[in-house]
């Protein structure tokens, strides 16, 4: 891990509390840019349902990706 072994190790509890003072990119980009709405700057937008609409995501896997990632998927005995 380095040098930042340490930063590393805390982030395994969740990130620091920062009081709301977390400016994002996108959201100084829209306040510079005089967006009225911050989804302009926002890289990857969802819609209302959380669905990327460009990757139509989540979606279901076909087999193909299963097999290339050599994964398999198992229902739980009921």
């Amino acid at each position: 891990a380095g040098a930042f072994g340490f930063l590393m190790n805390a982030f395994k509890y969740g990130a620091p509390p920062h009081g709301g003072l977390a400016f994002g990119f996108d959201r100084l980009c829209s306040l510079f840019g005089g967006s009225e709405s911050i989804r302009d700057y926002i890289a990857f937008p969802k819609n209302n349902a959380g669905r990327d609409m460009m990757l139509d995501a989540p979606s279901l896997l076909d087999p193909a990706q299963l097999d290339e990632l050599y994964l398999e998927l198992r229902k739980p005995e009921a």
